[in-house]
């Protein structure tokens, strides 16, 4: 679609600054970041609206947020008390290092969750309204860091609870919580265009974020895994990032190099793909979705 204006010459265009033409069958490959910056504004909006209705008319609130990593943690505890086992190495106590992963998996979780269905329920704007259609999935990240930055206080205060001291490499730790970020923002990337097109993805997510509480280390640790499978579980982005999380807010063990830099590399690849895929669809997004 051109919205060029009739009889307008592309020297007028181009000398008027308010006047936007979409081209559908211009495809960069890549977002045009200047026009994002524009729009920044935009996704405070997005991500303001979705935690005023997350929250209207709930007794409990924004504690919600908490009290079901809470509860996770309390059963899982349970559980491997009368199993007797230990699924973590170390002195921490086993309830301070699964709250630990439990807030870090919500995070990415609620990032990926929200950035799917971010297209489909916002479908009427999306056909109607021009913007850079990634700044819904963009908006989809903040929400849940709210959530999180109010779990990291909970977690605060278990390990005062349980005198598990911080140290240094806490520094570090928010290093792990933008690659959290970042890999929840490149399956939601992927799985947002998809469910576009294929409403079967909004059915999987759910699935694949229950079945992502075993295959990610929330409540274990990397080094149960058999040294021979490390590098396929490696590829999974969240792996590391939860391990190098633990070991920078509760001193636990350091993560092995190798695993860092295949699972960073495997965040790499499935960023710059997602954000090729997610380009390459947008143009088509108001006719299919």
């Amino acid at each position: 679609m051109n919205c060029e204006p009739d009889g307008a010459s592309q020297a007028d265009i181009h000398a008027n600054s308010d006047v936007v033409i979409i081209d559908a069958n211009h495809y960069s490959g890549w977002f045009d970041l200047p026009e994002l910056w524009r729009y920044r504004e935009l996704v405070w909006i997005f991500a303001e609206r979705d935690i005023k209705v997350r929250y209207r008319q709930t007794a409990v609130g924004i504690a919600w947020t908490v009290l079901q990593p809470l509860a996770q943690m309390i059963a899982f505890n349970g559980l491997f008390q009368m199993l007797n086992s230990k699924p973590v190495e170390g002195d921490i106590p086993y309830q301070v290092t699964s709250f630990c992963g439990l807030i870090l998996y919500q995070l990415f979780s609620g990032i990926l969750s929200t950035a799917t269905s971010s297209l489909v329920d916002n479908r009427q704007m999306v056909t109607k309204v021009y913007f850079p259609r990634v700044v819904l999935p963009l908006s989809a990240c903040l929400r849940p860091l709210l959530d999180f930055g109010i779990g990291l206080i909970v977690l605060v205060l278990l390990m005062l609870w349980f005198q598990v001291p911080l140290t240094l490499a806490a520094l570090l730790s928010p290093v792990f919580v933008i690659l959290t970020v970042l890999s929840g923002l490149a399956f939601g990337l992927w799985l947002s265009a998809l469910n576009a097109h294929y409403r079967d993805f909004g059915y999987v997510v759910p699935f694949l974020l229950q079945l992502g509480m075993v295959v990610c280390p929330v409540l274990y640790e990397s080094s149960k895994v058999p040294a021979p499978w490390n590098w396929l579980y490696h590829l999974n982005p969240m792996a590391a990032v939860l391990d190098g999380f633990r070991w920078t807010v509760l001193g636990a063990a350091v993560p092995h190099l190798d695993g860092v830099v295949i699972s960073f590399f495997s965040l790499i690849v499935l960023l710059i793909s997602g954000c090729w895929y997610f380009r390459r669809v947008e143009r088509f997004l108001a006719d299919n979705i």
